[in-house]
């Protein structure tokens, strides 16, 4: 599998999310959110600042899903990434 360009292809993490005082927010108040988490599988080939394995912050509403062999991915530009961990 290769990106092209500027496009991301990422492997979303699915993560629990607490409220400081200890409510744990189910899937649905999640969804709710307009970043979601993701772990960089493959960098087009004009993205300069991300790397495969980095853990970036990303704009759901600027991401497509696609499933690529047998697994669900999510491709998002780089310009998208909000913050990379």
């Amino acid at each position: 599998m290769k990106a092209i360009g500027k496009y991301i292809v990422i492997k979303s993490i699915e993560e629990e999310v607490k409220t400081e005082s200890g409510i744990i927010l189910s899937g649905e108040d999640t969804n709710s959110f307009r970043y979601k988490k993701g772990t960089v599988v493959v960098p087009g080939t004009d993205v300069t600042c991300i790397n495969v394995g980095d853990v970036v912050y990303y704009d759901k509403g600027h991401s497509f899903t696609m499933l690529i062999g047998d697994e669900q991915h999510t491709i998002i530009l780089e310009r998208d990434v909000v913050v990379v961990e």
